[in-house]
């Protein structure tokens, strides 16, 4: 079971080094969008305007995810953010005709179940959002300031491995930023190679980010 695991883990990542679009950079406007979340409401970016926003990719079948949700790392991450006030917007860009889809009351059962604590959880179910962002793996971390200027994307630490030991002795990129960010400070670490399974998208679009 564990090479099984192993295996898989290989794979996903492998998955990620061939990316077929660019990686949004930081310092650039992110690009706004309209996304429904898992209680069936619109959620727009644009109506965050005026506060840091945390976007997270998330695949639950993802042994990278599962890494930083089993550690309750993502968690922890979550409630940080949420004390400093910041929105946080996790976002899954599997299209409904992969077999790790999960539709809006799954998906809201697992979050419950792992006791994640985003903002708001949102579908991208067409791939719109995550290509727009050049988002490439699960998971993918990016914080947006308050004017809507992107101060960092990418992995969520430096350890790029699904070992939960691992995730003490990583550098924590997005918390480091935030913390920077929070402070007035340029972010040390404004990007990084995200690292994980490659996000399951669609194979076409039929849909434009508002």
């Amino acid at each position: 079971m564990r090479r099984l695991k192993l295996l898989w883990a290989i794979l996903c990542f492998i998955g990620t080094l061939a990316p077929a679009f660019a990686m949004l950079e930081p310092g650039k406007p992110a690009p706004g969008f309209r996304l429904q979340s898992l209680e069936g409401e619109t959620i727009t970016l644009e109506q965050f305007k005026g506060r840091w926003v945390v976007l997270e990719w998330v695949n639950p079948d993802c042994p990278f995810v599962q890494k930083h949700y089993g550690a309750s790392n993502m968690q922890s991450l979550q409630q940080f953010a949420a004390a400093k006030k910041l929105v946080w917007l996790q976002i899954n860009s599997t299209h409904p005709g992969h077999s790790e889809y999960r539709a809006p009351g799954v998906m809201k059962a697992w979050n419950t179940q792992q006791q994640a604590a985003p903002s708001h959880g949102l579908l991208d179910p067409q791939g719109i959002v995550g290509r727009a962002f050049g988002a490439k793996t699960t998971p993918q971390m990016a914080l947006i300031s308050p004017s809507g200027v992107l101060v960092y994307h990418g992995a969520i630490d430096s350890i790029r491995s699904a070992n939960p030991a691992d995730i003490p002795k990583a550098i924590p990129y997005l918390r480091q930023a935030i913390e920077e960010s929070l402070a007035g400070k340029p972010v040390s670490t404004p990007t990084s190679v995200p690292y994980g399974c490659s996000v399951k998208y669609a194979m076409s679009q039929t849909a434009k980010t508002a």
